[in-house]
């Protein structure tokens, strides 16, 4: 199915746009990994390792290089993802994000087998962290959030392991990396969402029994509201999984949910405010970057359910596209000189609490640039949904 006339006029300037914003960074950040930039200027915010976000670069990279061909854009994954390597044994389920994006990916899409072994060490280690009383992979002491990070927090956002786990299990055959890629996607998932469909991000876990003690945010507006990229990290993650393994029925019902919700309560235009429980609606700030995580995951949604079913999902998506590329992304010829490619409005968040690095406000974020170019690129026919994703017959490892 193409995409609709709207869309399809915008699809190629913005991508060519965007890989012009790709090789712009690549030349300024020396290096050092992006996290994210003035959206006036251009100038990233950078990190030594990576942090969480640095996979989403490496993972822009290697798409840059299936499209274009280039394989200076892989060879420049390649080297970012050897700077990545010092966060291969560390205590945080979020590394599972930055080694699925550098490495998993850079190996399904590029051949890389230096890619797949260090994305499968990873995935062991992320594996033994695992803790039977809970029953998922608790977020770790070394976990990227502004807040103390308690032995036993957990958070919708900590499903950036699964889709590593999966994947590796796959790979070597690991029965006890799967069962444990099932049971943390299954209890964050069961955990998080709420009965309307709408999600809460953390929650801290009793120790003895792994019940719910509270319910909380890390990085949303309140204990009791929808931050944007919870609701954005359910959809997408549900999604991949459900792709994953044939006959998801409860993952493939939880993604349609969350994505029912985000569908009848996002703005017509599609793209979120950061939080939908801010009472400064409508001057809160938006989050491009939660739209563009959302997009990804309806477009995997839509793959999965086919024609008919996936249609009303598949069309949420586009819509949310068609906006972040004619309002939000920086053209060629912009009037006040910005330079091309660059996604506007993305809000890391507006907690005052949060890590120094990560106060801003309608900035450029960088895994917000990843998955507005994973969306283009697979609707462009660049890449198919099945390449960005692990699929494995639960016969082969289970």
């Amino acid at each position: 199915m193409t995409p609709t006339p709207a869309l399809s006029t915008l699809m190629d300037p913005a991508i060519g746009n965007i890989l012009s914003r790709i090789r712009m960074t690549m030349a300024s950040v020396g290096d050092k990994f992006p996290h994210w930039a003035d959206t006036t200027t251009g100038e990233w915010t950078l990190t030594d390792d990576g942090d969480w976000t640095g996979g989403a670069w490496v993972g822009e990279l290697w798409l840059a290089a299936r499209v274009t061909g280039d394989q200076t854009f892989a060879t420049a994954a390649h080297r970012w993802l050897e700077r990545m390597e010092p966060r291969v044994l560390l205590e945080t389920a979020f590394k599972g994000f930055g080694f699925y994006h550098a490495g998993a990916l850079g190996y399904m899409l590029s051949g890389d087998t230096d890619a797949r072994e260090t994305a499968i060490r990873c995935a062991k280690h992320l594996s033994g962290m695992f803790d039977e009383r809970l029953g998922l992979i608790p977020l770790g002491p070394s976990a990227e959030e502004g807040q103390n990070v308690g032995t036993t927090d957990s958070s919708i956002d900590s499903l950036q392991a699964s889709p590593l786990l999966i994947w590796a299990a796959g790979e070597t055959q690991d029965a006890e990396m799967f069962k444990v890629a099932v049971a943390h996607t299954s209890r964050v998932l069961d955990i998080h969402i709420r009965d309307d469909g709408s999600v809460i991000q953390s929650s801290t876990l009793n120790p003895t029994d792994g019940t719910v003690i509270r319910y909380h945010t890390h990085k949303g507006y309140s204990d009791s509201s929808t931050w944007t990229r919870a609701q954005a990290w359910a959809i997408l993650y549900a999604s991949t999984m459900a792709l994953a393994i044939p006959g998801s029925d409860v993952w493939i019902r939880q993604a349609r949910t969350t994505a029912d919700w985000w569908i009848a309560n996002v703005p017509e235009d599609g793209v979120s405010y950061w939080d939908f429980d801010d009472p400064d609606i409508p001057a809160a700030p938006r989050d491009t970057a939660g739209a563009a995580i959302v997009a990804a995951g309806l477009l995997r949604l839509a793959h999965l359910l086919g024609p008919g079913e996936g249609d009303r999902y598949r069309e949420a998506a586009e819509r949310s596209l068609a906006t972040m590329l004619s309002e939000y992304l920086t053209p060629t010829d912009a009037d006040d000189n910005r330079p091309a490619g660059i996604l506007t409005a993305g809000c890391f968040t507006k907690r005052p609490d949060t890590r120094p690095h990560d106060k801003a406000t309608n900035v450029e974020l960088i895994f917000g640039d990843y998955f507005l170019f994973e969306s283009l690129c697979t609707l462009a026919g660049h890449v198919h949904v099945q390449e960005l994703t692990p699929r494995i017959a639960t016969s082969g490892v289970a």
